[in-house]
């Protein structure tokens, strides 16, 4: 059984206008569904099996979506929330139909690389905790970074609720009040890179992935920004599996 959907619903969602606005494209005689010129904006289709035509555009349905987002700080990483904007609220519109969710999470003060997707397949096994994917995160932390602080993290660290975590890569970029680093973390445990340098005495002070196995954040991005993964990018996350 594929996905049906009311006509109207579907092309709204695909940002021919509202729902009105398609009535009178049917009306107008511009859509056709495999073909036949449709009467009844109002009418089921399956779109996974059907062609839909609108004024001679082929509607380009896809089953599945897996989009990059820089997500910017004060959203979350929710589909839906009562107190803060989500990043599905900053989604453009003609992703709306597809009911994604993003994979993971990252804190709301947390910028950076999201994956959002409606293929819970892929998502389950990226987050699976068996397969460790790698996460890099440039941060800014107040207080000096030194190789003691580098010997900690890849011996794995003890954070506060007595949960010893796996072995991380920790990259000095610049020391001073405030350092700068990359860290490459295996798990994702709530905060973790925020208790991890408090576990050593230090306090982050900015956070943003930049990678994801091996999809890096796109720098053209600005934070709220969405693309389309390429099918190289999509193929080398199906390749963690």
């Amino acid at each position: 059984m594929g996905k049906i959907m009311r006509l109207d619903k579907l092309l709204a969602n695909y940002g021919y206008g509202s729902r009105k606005d398609v009535r009178s494209l049917v009306k107008r005689g511009l859509v056709k569904v495999s073909g036949v010129i449709v009467k009844d904006s109002a009418m089921h289709v399956n779109p996974e099996e059907e062609t839909v035509e609108i004024d001679g555009e082929i509607l380009n349905y896809r089953e599945y979506v897996y989009l990059m987002m820089n997500k910017p700080a004060g959203v979350i990483s929710a589909t839906f929330d009562n107190r803060h904007r989500t990043v599905i609220d900053i989604l453009p519109d003609e992703y709306l139909c597809f009911e994604l969710f993003p994979v993971g999470r990252l804190d709301i003060d947390t910028e950076g690389l999201l994956l959002l997707t409606n293929d819970g397949a892929l998502a389950h096994e990226l987050l699976s905790p068996r397969h460790h994917v790698p996460k890099k995160y440039y941060a800014v932390v107040e207080g000096m970074v030194d190789e003691s602080d580098v010997k900690m993290f890849h011996e794995g660290i003890m954070l506060s609720d007595g949960y010893k975590t796996l072995p991380a890569e920790l990259k000095i970029e610049r020391q001073g009040n405030y350092s700068e680093v990359e860290v490459v973390i295996y798990e994702g445990k709530f905060h973790q890179i925020k208790r991890m340098f408090e576990a050593t005495g230090k306090r982050v002070k900015y956070l943003r992935r930049i990678q994801m196995g091996n999809l890096k954040l796109d720098d053209s991005l600005k934070p709220g920004e969405c693309r389309e993964l390429t099918d190289e990018e999509i193929e080398s996350l199906k390749s963690l599996k």
